[in-house]
Formats: structure tokens, C-alpha cells, sequence
């Protein structure tokens, strides 16, 4: 275990983070990985399918991050008290849960998939390989679930390297997958989806086997976990508002995708290239937020409020400064990223807009996220909860409503994400002045 309560702050929480944007990369690399492989050998179409399955994809995966929320938690604070038989306890608790709700998931996933493809306008064109595509993927929630319950445990314990060490080996498995079914067997799309779900299986397995070796102590025998009622209500309280938030955040996202869906192929599959790489450039402003979390509540667990604050403040500078060099990136040369997944030019213009206009407030979605890791380190997590549903499902997706309802078209949906950002970055600025800031001062 790796104890987050001493060194130098700044290098502390950098370190600490790095195997989080490494990790969270190579998770977010399964499906990009599918997009290039499919835009580039079975055409914009199939682009098309497969961004929408990301879509949803992506959410699942963020679903999952969500409900463990509150052991990671407990775990960071149990290792900063030196409380280790409890961690066990929220351990074997965490992932039976997690196991039983990705079952469900699955389940219903394969059974409603057709209709919720059709309730979302998914273009007639597209409808059968995105279904062949989603159905595939919704088996690998289970893994998912499973393997991001393990490193959120394991993030609690302060070791952020083993995960990301495990996604990079799953990473390059995907990849040989992927162009040996596709390109050499053609499987066509459903062979991108076997691909993915093989290599989600693999990062689980290998997770768990590692886990077993480097920590005896808290060994994990599937056939015989143990529940405790306590750990999972105590889980809960902390990981509800997570759970919560995440649900509200698919709504609104699929809302969002609803919308686009309505303009097109060519639409659905630049915002399909597009939003891949808008989520690889707010990638270190999330996972900065990750590593405050878990830094602040091992520090509180240890008493060390000093090096709290001074652990805010390197995390602010280092946001600060990574968020405004991908935006000039970004801004600077969009093509180049978008002719990655096609080169269709109606395409690649309509993915350029998207970038130029969102790139420009990476600084804003920066700070929103990492005060958020602030206020869930803090054990504060109601109010990311409300500022989730506030900025996107009541101003958001709204304004994007409205927006594309105009001569603005599906530029309206663009311009309504940094409206949003900000939306959320004030709410949570204020919550975070009075109850935090002007509280410790």
C-alpha cells in the first residue's frame, strides 16, 4: 500500500495521478481503437454505429466508477487510520454488489437494446450494426464493473500503478484484435465489439490475480466473499449521490445524443470522432480530480489537514496550467485528430467546429472537476450530486434544446457544453467557498 499522507504535496498528488490519465487513457483507447479500426475499413457508417454504442458505453463505464465511489472512500480513510480488517470488510461488500448490478445491467441491456436504439432516432442505415455492435458490449459490463471496482480499491490503497500497468497490456491485445477481426477475418463490426469485450475480461482476471499476490492480507476468493449490511449502507451514503449524479449525467447525455442523432450520419459520426477527443483532452482534469479525492481522505483520516490545503493548491496550479496547453492544441490543428477516425470531408468540418468551439473552456471544465474531487474527499458528495443535475439536465441540455432549434443547428448543441461547465463550476465554487475555504480559514 502506498500512504498518501507524506512527501512533498505536489509531487504526491502528480505521481499519484499519472497512472490515473495513463489508466483512464487505455480504458477510453477500447473504443477509440474500435472507431479508427471501423471508420477506416467499413466506412462512415459504421463510424456512425459505433459512436452511438460508445456513447453508451462510456456511461456504463462512468456508472461503474460511481457506485464504488463511496468504498474507494472509506478504503483511503480506513489505510490513513490504520483500520485494515474494515477494509476488507468494505472490499468483499463493494465488489458483490457491483458484480450483482452489472449482471442486471447486462441483462436488460441485451433485451431492451433494439428499442432504446430506435427511441433514440439511430438512422435506418445504421440501426442493425449498432445493435449487433451495443448487444455485444452489453455483455462486457460485467468485467467492467468488476475490474473498476478492483481499482477503486485499489486507489483507496494508494496504489494507482497496478491498473493502469494491466490497461496497457489489455490496450495492445485490443488493438491485435480488433484489426485481426476486423481487417483480417472480417467479422465486420461485431468482431470490434468481441475485441473489446475479450480485452475487458483480461484487465478484470489480471486485476484480480495481482490484487491476491501483492496483498495477501486481503485476498479476494470469489466463491466466498463475505456481506456485510453495515459496509454496503456505509458504501451507499457516500456513493448514492455518485450513483445519482451519474444516472442524471446519462440522461442528459443521452439527450444530447438524441438531438444529434436527428441531424444525420455525417453528424453522428463526427460527433463520434469528435467527443473522443474532447474526452481525451478532459482526461487529466478528471483524473486530477480522482487523485484529490482519494489524497484529501486518506489526509483527513490521518489528521493532516495542513497538507490538505496545501494539496488543493498544487492541484489547482497543475490543472491550471495542463487544461490551457490542451486547449491551445486542440484550437490550433483539429483536423489532424478528426482525420484519425475518417476522411470524409463533411465529417471532418463538422468535427472541427465541435472542437474549436468546446477547446476554448477546458480551463472552466478543469476546475469544475477538480473542485468536485475536493468536495468527494471531503466525504461532501450531495452537492456534486446537485451541481450535475443543475448544470446539465437544467441548463445544458436545455439551452442545446433550444439552440438547435435555430440557425444554429447542431453548432446550438456545441455551444451548450461550456454553458454547462460554467453552470457547474459556479455552483460548486460557491459551495466550496463557504463550506470548505471560509470554514478552515
Amino acid at each position: 500500500m502506498n500512504e498518501l499522507t507524506n512527501g512533498n504535496e505536489f509531487k504526491t498528488i502528480l505521481f499519484f495521478s499519472l497512472p490515473f490519465f495513463v489508466g483512464n487513457l487505455f480504458q477510453q483507447l477500447y473504443n477509440v481503437v474500435d472507431s479508427i479500426v471501423v471508420g477506416n475499413f467499413l466506412g462512415k457508417e459504421s463510424l456512425a454505429a459505433v459512436g452511438f454504442s460508445y456513447q453508451i458505453n462510456s456511461l456504463l463505464v462512468i456508472l461503474s466508477m460511481g457506485i464504488t465511489m463511496g468504498t474507494s472512500i472509506l478504503v483511503s480513510k480506513c489505510i490513513g487510520k490504520k483500520e485494515f480488517e474494515r477494509v476488507k470488510k468494505l472490499m468483499d461488500t463493494g465488489i458483490m454488489f457491483s458484480l450483482l448490478l452489472s449482471i442486471v445491467i447486462a441483462v436488460l441491456g441485451i433485451i431492451f437494446c433494439n428499442s432504446i436504439l430506435r427511441v433514440f432516432r439511430m438512422p435506418h442505415e445504421t440501426l442493425d450494426m449498432a445493435d449487433t455492435y451495443l448487444k455485444i458490449i452489453f455483455i462486457g459490463v460485467i468485467p467492467t464493473f468488476a475490474y473498476n471496482t478492483l481499482t477503486n480499491i485499489l486507489r483507496g490503497m494508494g496504489d494507482s500503478k497496478t491498473s493502469t500497468n494491466i490497461l496497457v497490456i489489455a490496450m495492445v491485445l485490443n488493438i491485435i484484435l480488433d484489426i485481426t477481426f476486423v481487417a483480417v477475418v472480417h467479422m465486420g463490426i461485431a468482431g470490434a465489439a468481441i475485441a473489446t469485450v475479450i480485452s475487458q475480461f483480461f484487465s478484470w482476471i489480471a486485476c484480480l490475480l495481482y490484487m491476491n499476490y501483492k496483498y495477501p492480507e486481503f485476498r479476494i476468493n470469489m466463491a466466498k466473499l463475505k456481506f456485510e449490511k453495515k459496509e454496503l449502507v456505509d458504501s451507499l451514503k457516500l456513493g448514492i449521490p455518485a450513483m445519482i449524479q451519474q444516472v442524471f449525467i446519462c440522461i442528459g447525455f443521452l439527450s444530447i445524443q438524441y438531438m444529434i442523432n436527428g441531424f444525420g450520419t455525417d453528424c453522428i459520426a463526427a460527433y463520434t470522432a469528435a467527443s473522443k477527443i474532447d474526452s481525451f483532452a478532459e482526461m487529466p482534469a478528471l483524473n486530477l480530480g480522482k487523485a484529490i479525492t482519494n489524497f484529501i481522505a486518506q489526509n483527513l483520516g490521518a489528521g493532516k489537514k495542513d497538507r490538505v490545503k496545501k494539496g488543493s493548491k498544487a492541484a489547482f496550479i497543475m490543472c491550471t496550467v495542463i487544461s490551457v496547453v490542451i486547449s491551445i492544441i486542440i484550437i490550433a490543428v483539429p483536423g489532424v485528430f478528426i482525420r484519425m477516425f475518417t476522411k470524409d470531408l463533411a465529417v471532418i468540418k463538422i468535427g472541427n467546429g465541435y472542437l474549436r468551439i468546446v477547446a476554448g473552456f477546458y480551463l472552466v471544465f478543469g476546475l469544475m472537476q477538480l473542485i468536485n474531487g475536493i468536495l468527494l474527499g471531503y466525504g461532501k458528495t450531495v452537492m456534486p450530486m446537485i451541481a450535475s443535475i443543475l448544470s446539465l439536465c437544467l441548463l445544458q441540455v436545455p439551452v442545446a434544446i433550444f439552440l438547435s432549434k435555430t440557425t444554429f443547428g447542431y453548432r446550438g448543441i456545441w455551444i451548450a457544453a461550456p454553458i454547462g461547465w460554467i453552470g457547474g463550476l459556479i455552483i460548486r465554487f460557491i459551495y466550496y467557498y463557504f463550506n470548505i475555504i471560509r470554514r478552515d480559514s
